[in-house]
């Protein structure tokens, strides 16, 4: 497996994106106790949530850039963060005995995997092609600072694209921290 430092965006996003699915295996399991399934989701939410902020921080943008039809793949990859990010609040504070938690864990694993194949299958091949070996290691390395210092819980009303989330995103990223720690939230 690479070190950090030798991945580019690639490796780190579909990274990312197998550990998110196996989470999802998981939680798909039959018999899985319901403190469990809870510990899950919250862990899933946290990762995902990461995981879109530094898409949206540095990903997106370089579509935009360097991609012909860029800013309409932007645009698209951030909606369906939108989407997500609306079931994961739903999620956030719910009971896994909830009788609606089941069916908003089946939106959110639909909704992901259906973003996962868009990018895997056009976004990072065209940016594959797109941007040098040196870029794609210096996004890779971007991607992995943003998620370190990214908010942990959803925040849908927060900007989506910069400048204004890599302002506001650590400082939420802090908040977030603290009050997993207190809470006693295992992300």
């Amino acid at each position: 497996m690479a070190t950090t430092s030798e991945q580019d965006l690639i490796d780190v996003i579909t990274q990312d994106h197998r550990e998110v699915e196996r989470v999802f295996a998981e939680l798909e399991r039959p018999g899985v106790d319901p403190q469990r399934r809870k510990e899950l989701v919250d862990h899933v939410i946290a990762e995902l949530v990461r995981h879109s902020v530094a898409e949206e921080q540095h990903m997106y943008p370089a579509a935009r850039r360097v991609l012909d039809n860029g800013d309409e793949l932007a645009d698209h990859e951030i909606e369906e963060h939108a989407e997500a990010e609306r079931l994961m609040k739903r999620l956030e504070g719910m009971a896994a005995t909830d009788p609606e938690f089941d069916g908003l864990v089946r939106d959110l694993i639909g909704s992901i995997r259906h973003h996962v194949e868009d990018e895997e299958k056009d976004l990072l091949p065209k940016l594959r092609t797109a941007c040098s070996e040196r870029e794609l290691r210096e996004l890779g390395e971007k991607i992995v600072a943003a998620k370190r210092i990214a908010p942990t819980r959803p925040h849908p009303a927060a900007p989506d694209t910069p400048p204004a989330n890599r302002l506001l995103d650590p400082g939420a990223g802090l908040v977030d921290r603290l009050r997993d720690m207190l809470t006693g939230r295992k992300v």
